[in-house]
């Protein structure tokens, strides 16, 4: 009776990482090594080595340093936890192949290989744990994976291993990995959702992608609070000094305009919001709530520091944090920004330098993350590349802004000082504050036209909704629903007063619409499909 309560007991807690938590690679003794192009969201840290051959980290990078030695004494204890568990289970050596696991506390008597398909299976518990002892070396098939069922959670997922750890191209690895006294290894095509850590021995990766672990009470990352924009949020396009011109076929929703200058090229019928031509009440409000914007977000400490400004992109994921980039920074490739599931999550990236993309560079919003909480403060000239699709609100504080042909921007383009030119690109402000009252579509003499028609819901699903405010227009109106690169995807003739559009199939994003009738545009905005 005592033994099984005992086990019980051991069981029913996982062990204690203290601050090694926020570590996903790190060694006590030895180097911490990349080559390849790898994703790492977490901490990276050696207590007596080097970290070397890493771009940028989704974390600090710890070497021989306070952080590393208390990460040294919280792993000693986690170790010691997990080996002093009581195992319930004696699988063979060799895992996987459709195996399934239940809660518990497994020992493997010498080295142990995964092979294709390990299944832990949490029976509906999200609190259930599995702590898997191999008294050997352990490694993994190509391709193999550690899949999650039932409400399993890999912060609850810990592997104990006695020798090294070599896991083959394209496994999927869920859990905490600790290896005594041995390296550990991570090959091209690897996911690792926990952390790798060895008490004694090199950490190498290899174009990989591994992440710390949610869930568990860990804190629900929200970044910074969220900045208060004032009036600059009616504004899509804006420069507080500087003038503001467009060439080509430019769509825009939200207000347009500059407090020093002229703001020139813009079709009246393409923006939905009012067009400034000249400085004025709004323009003025306007510059002043950007300089407390500018402040506000120039004052924010930063919680990661992204060592390689040139190399920023290339599929790098980052969650909510306030980053700094500390130079010039070009965007190759794509960048995600990773809400975790909070729509609410706000992220600041603080560039100190010029902003530049390459063409087709795109910011990727991913897990819940909005636009309207995405915040790109620069310290220089701002130039989006053609067909570079992007995503929040850039203040460019003392430099012009150039947006080149295709561009997409689902947010907003501001300088404090510089000009500010467009061609042929859509930009479009999220979360237009409703005392915006200037926006609305205006006509070729630039009065403002109240909006006649109501659509909704917004956001969608699959369908769409036309109401007509002005019951003089029942006949003659079309509705066509276009892609933010201008794609038409849906046409439609309204010819009551209500009208029920199904949307088919559209995929979740962003979309625009345009009413027409009478050989002029009668309406114009914006809509999200959320599938």
């Amino acid at each position: 009776m005592m033994l099984c309560f005992f086990t019980v007991s051991v069981f029913s807690q996982a062990p204690s990482l203290g601050t090694a938590a926020g570590f996903v690679l790190f060694t006590s003794v030895g180097a911490v090594t990349n080559s390849g192009i790898s994703q790492v969201t977490g901490n990276v840290g050696t207590n007596s080595g080097s970290t070397t051959g890493f771009g940028n980290v989704n974390g600090m990078m710890h070497d021989n340093d306070g952080a590393t030695a208390q990460c040294s004494a919280d792993l000693l204890t986690a170790y010691n936890q997990l080996n002093s568990a009581i195992p319930s289970f004696f699988p063979a050596s060799l895992l996987g192949n459709g195996q399934s696991f239940i809660p518990g506390i497994y020992s493997i008597s010498a080295a142990a290989t995964l092979n294709a398909d390990l299944i832990l299976n949490a029976q509906g518990d999200a609190n259930a744990l599995f702590i898997i002892q191999v008294q050997g070396a352990f490694a993994t098939s190509a391709g193999s994976r550690v899949i999650l069922a039932n409400g399993a959670q890999a912060c609850n997922v810990f592997w104990k291993v006695e020798g090294m750890v070599n896991m083959a191209p394209g496994t999927t690895m869920r859990g905490t990995v600790i290896a005594n006294n041995a390296a550990i290894s991570l090959n091209t095509g690897d996911t690792l959702e926990g952390r790798a850590l060895s008490t004694s021995g090199a950490v190498s990766v290899d174009g990989v992608m591994t992440f710390t672990p949610i869930g568990c009470n860990m804190p629900l990352l929200t970044g910074p609070p969220a900045p208060v924009m004032g009036s600059a949020g009616c504004y899509a396009l804006f420069s507080s000094d500087g003038s503001v011109s467009n060439t080509g076929v430019t769509r825009v929703t939200g207000d347009v305009g500059t407090n020093t200058g002229l703001t020139t090229g813009f079709d009246a019928q393409l923006v939905a919001g009012t067009i400034h031509p000249v400085p004025d009440a709004s323009t003025a409000q306007c510059a002043a709530n950007l300089l407390t914007l500018y402040n506000n977000l120039n004052i924010l400490p930063y919680d990661i520091l992204l060592l390689y400004p040139a190399q920023f992109g290339n599929n790098l994921v980052l969650t909510p944090h306030t980053y700094l980039l500390d130079a010039a920074t070009e965007l190759t490739g794509s960048v995600y920004l990773n809400a975790q599931g909070n729509p609410d999550a706000v992220f600041v990236i603080r560039i100190n330098g010029a902003l530049s993309t390459g063409t087709y560079a795109r910011v990727r919003l991913i897990n819940g993350t909005q636009a309207k909480n995405v915040f790109w403060k620069v310290e220089g000239a701002v130039n989006l590349n053609d067909y570079t699709a992007f995503s929040g609100m850039i203040i460019c504080n003392n430099g012009s802004m150039t947006m080149n042909q295709g561009l997409t921007i689902d947010g907003r383009a501001m300088t404090t000082t510089g000009a500010l030119t467009t061609n042929a690109v859509t930009a479009a402000a999220p979360a237009i504050p409703s005392n915006c009252t200037s926006v609305g579509l205006q006509s070729q003499d630039g009065q403002t036209i109240s909006n006649p028609f109501t659509l909704y819901p917004n956001p969608f699903s699959t369908s769409v909704t036309i109401r007509r405010n002005d019951a003089s227009m029942v006949k003659g109106t079309k509705m066509v629903i276009y892609t933010i690169s201008g794609e038409v995807v849906l046409t439609r003739t309204i010819t009551r007063k209500t009208t029920t559009v199904r949307t088919g199939n559209l995929a979740t994003g962003i979309y625009f619409y345009r009413i027409t009738g009478n050989g002029r545009i009668l309406q114009s905005g914006r809509l999200l499909s959320k599938q």
